[in-house]
Parts: C-alpha cells; sequence; structure tokens
C-alpha cells in the first residue's frame, strides 16, 4: 500500500466496472490461527489476512509458545499441543477486540500468570463478562483496569471446566473464546446463557465450525448432562485439535464495502473467491441490498452486485444484531435511499474500536442527512448530502464506510485513512478500482 496522506479527498465517478478480490476474513483467521497455536503439528493457513489485527495475535501466541512463518502464502504453525509457556511481558494486543478476548481465555491454560492488556480504546472495551464466565468454569482472572476493562490477569494453570455460564447479550466474542479454549479443559465444557441469549449468534456458528474442522467435538445440546433443561454449549475436553492445511474464506465485512459502492454509484462490482456455502454472517448483507433494488448474482465461487435502475428502496425498520459490522456500509448507504432507515438491535457497536453508534451519527450530520441514535438503534432520514470533512475515531470501518458516501457527493474527505491497515490494508488502492 502507497503511503496515504493524513487527508484523501474521495472523487466521485460511476457507474462502476470491477471484479476484485477482498482480503482474508479476520474473523476466521484469528480463530484459526489460535486454534493452530494450540494443536499438536504444524498448520498451513492459506488466503490468511495480513493486518494489524492478525499480526498482533501470532506475534502473542509466538510470546505462548508457538512458532510462525508468515512471510508468504500459506502461512505455516507450529503448534504447542496446548501446552503454552509462560511470556516474558504482558501480551499487547493495540486495540484488536478478538486478539484480545481468545487471548484471556487461552492464557487460562499457561503455567503461570499472562497479561493481556492494550491501547487506551481497549481499556475502554469491557471485559468482564468474558472474565465471570471463565471463573464459572474454574479458572482464576483478575481485571487490573477500571469498569470491568483491561488490562486483565490470567492465572494459569489450566481451565478446569465443567458447567459454566455466560452474558453473551454484549458480544459474541466472549463466548468464542470460551469454546476456543475448552478443548483443552479438564472436564466437558458446558456453556449456558444468561437469560437464553446470545448477540450476533451466526459468528459463535463460525467458532463452532472452525473448531469441527479441526477436529474438535462441540455442539448445541439442549439440556445438560445433569438434565436442566435450556439451549448451551458442549465441548469435550481432551478431544483436541489436530493440525492440517485449512483455507481461509474471503472476508465478508470487507466485501460489504464493494458490494454497496455498487448500490450507491450503480454499475456492477463483483468479488471473487466467496463459497457458496460461507458462514459469515455479513453476507446476510445481500439479501438487504436486493430488496431495496438491486440484482445480485451468486456464482460458484464468486459473487455480483448491480446497482438497481432506480432509487434504492427504503426498507424501514432493518435488526442487524446477527451482523452488526456490516451496519456501518449500510448506515452509509441509507443516506441515498428513498426513505427514512431505523438499524436496530446494535447495542454492541457502543464497545467496538470506537463508539459507532455515537460516531455515525455525529458523521452522518456532517454530510447534510438527519441521523439520530439511541442505546440500540440509529435513525437515518437522508436529505440534501454535501461534501464535510469526515473524523474515522481510528476505526477502519468508519473510513471504509464514508468513502462509500464520495462515490455519489463531491467534497467527501476522510481524515486518517491509513487506519484501515487494521483490517484492510490496501483498502484505498482497491477503491480505487471499484
Amino acid at each position: 500500500m502507497a503511503h496515504l496522506p493524513d487527508s484523501l479527498r474521495i472523487e466521485p465517478r460511476g457507474p462502476l466496472d470491477a471484479r476484485i478480490r477482498v482480503p482474508g476474513s479476520k474473523s476466521i483467521t484469528n480463530r484459526a490461527l489460535l486454534i493452530a497455536a494450540l494443536a499438536d503439528g504444524e498448520t498451513t493457513l492459506s488466503g490468511p489476512l495480513a493486518s494489524d489485527d492478525t499480526e498482533v495475535m501470532h506475534k502473542s501466541l509466538t510470546a505462548l509458545g508457538a512458532q510462525f512463518d508468515t512471510r508468504g502464502d500459506p502461512w505455516a504453525v507450529v503448534g504447542t499441543g496446548g501446552r503454552l509457556r509462560q511470556p516474558l511481558d504482558a501480551l499487547y494486543v493495540k486495540n484488536s477486540g478478538t486478539t484480545a478476548r481468545f487471548l484471556t481465555a487461552a492464557a487460562c491454560l499457561a503455567p503461570g500468570p499472562v497479561v493481556i492488556d492494550g491501547n487506551p480504546r481497549m481499556r475502554e472495551r469491557p471485559i468482564v463478562h468474558l472474565v465471570e464466565a471463565l471463573t464459572s468454569l474454574g479458572a482464576d482472572l483478575s481485571i487490573q483496569g477500571q469498569a470491568g476493562c483491561p488490562p486483565v490477569r490470567a492465572a494459569g494453570g489450566g481451565l478446569p471446566g465443567g458447567p459454566g455460564l455466560i452474558d453473551g447479550r454484549q458480544s459474541s466474542q466472549f463466548t468464542s473464546a470460551v469454546l476456543l479454549a475448552a478443548p483443552y479443559a479438564e472436564r466437558d465444557v458446558e456453556l449456558a446463557f444468561v437469560e437464553g441469549e446470545l448477540v450476533s449468534r451466526p459468528y459463535v456458528e463460525t467458532t463452532l465450525s472452525i473448531m469441527r474442522d479441526f477436529g474438535a467435538d462441540v455442539g448445541w445440546v439442549e439440556k445438560s448432562d445433569d438434565g436442566e433443561a435450556g439451549e448451551r454449549i458442549r465441548v469435550r475436553a481432551g478431544v483436541r485439535y489436530r493440525a492440517r492445511a485449512y483455507g481461509i474464506e474471503p472476508d465478508a465485512s470487507s466485501a460489504a464495502y464493494p458490494f454497496c459502492a455498487a448500490a450507491i454509484a450503480g454499475g456492477s462490482v463483483s468479488v471473487d473467491g466467496i463459497p457458496p456455502n460461507t458462514l459469515q454472517a455479513d453476507f446476510r448483507l445481500l439479501g438487504l441490498l436486493e430488496q431495496m433494488g438491486c440484482s445480485v448474482t451468486r456464482q460458484t465461487d464468486r459473487v455480483g452486485v448491480r446497482g438497481p435502475d432506480g432509487p434504492l428502496r427504503s426498507l424501514g425498520e432493518v435488526d442487524m444484531n446477527a451482523f452488526p459490522d456490516a451496519a456501518l456500509a449500510y448506515a452509509v448507504l441509507a443516506l441515498f435511499a428513498d426513505g427514512p432507515t431505523r438499524i436496530k438491535n446494535v447495542w454492541n457497536l457502543r464497545i467496538k474500536e470506537t463508539d459507532r453508534l455515537a460516531a455515525l451519527e455525529k458523521e452522518l450530520r456532517k454530510l447534510g442527512a438527519r441521523a439520530d441514535a439511541d442505546r440500540d438503534s440509529l435513525y437515518i432520514q437522508p436529505g440534501p448530502l454535501h461534501g464535510a470533512e469526515i473524523d474515522t475515531y481510528d476505526d477502519h470501518r468508519m473510513a471504509m464506510a464514508f468513502s462509500l458516501a464520495g462515490l455519489r457527493v463531491p467534497g467527501v474527505v476522510i481524515r486518517d485513512p491509513g487506519c484501515v491497515s487494521k483490517t484492510w490494508p490496501r483498502y484505498f488502492d482497491v477503491f480505487r478500482k471499484f
């Protein structure tokens, strides 16, 4: 990626005509990296995402004893067989939520204390529900930060396992973190949910699928071994991960931007490499685009979106709880619909890289729209749009989402465009090819 300036002006254009490939999935890459580090033997990962988030993951796992060769594609990972070592220093994860949460659970398997820490924003992102869940499984952890936020210290010594309870209403990553470490518990793990609720469930389904691909015995059950009713997830202890060759799908969250670009600017954009049986939740965005008037073409390994002949149809209320990462691109798309849009049931956007509901409200208003955020939703009323300098809050998805507005609105300037390095370092290179 060429060096990006402090601010980047987006030039309007369209209709589009592009065929591109997006980077590998961050969600899958970081799950596979941890699993490969726990497995016994050498795993190869083809098509992985090279970004800030995956770099802090593999560097932290190196400190815990795994070996990595990330110089080409595929990456090679020599696992520890679950025998992690105690790192010399705290594991610094920057602002990578998956890394912080997944490592907090895995660190329980180390022989001694492990501290997970991050940048100032990470120290504002709550982790208390994960710590409580691991504690319910017998692990020894303590939160050293303020208001239930990192740094967090895992005493190590193992994960006893057994029945546990997790509050899954804030982030699905807490649930995935416990599950990923669970094959190395001393007893089977049975994880139940507070009030039976689990936010962003498709992300947990992705975790379960990858765990099974690497040999774990995990699945949903309707009642516990003791006969207690209620849906929960059971992981068999001792059925550990097996090293293998594994392919990483293109990232659905990243694909949302070229798909929405076609909807906004007209013309068509297709993305290569998407398997028809993908479990990634953000591909649900395609159904919304079809309802708004776009044409979606699904082939064996490619998906294309063509913008509508007329204006985009407003869908009124849209529940994006299952795929909240796509909500930022969709919020910008809503600026160009023929009526208002309410994106609802997305409270967890407030604990992402920034408070995304507050950030979207402020930046959408800069462009001339009416935008009102409440606790868990965002109302958008299109209006006469005009250019503006968009603040990105060190949030990759804010930069990518608001670049889309510049395809139709003259004078859109993205501040700190380099923040996209978190998940798609070459985003603006590819954006010029949309």
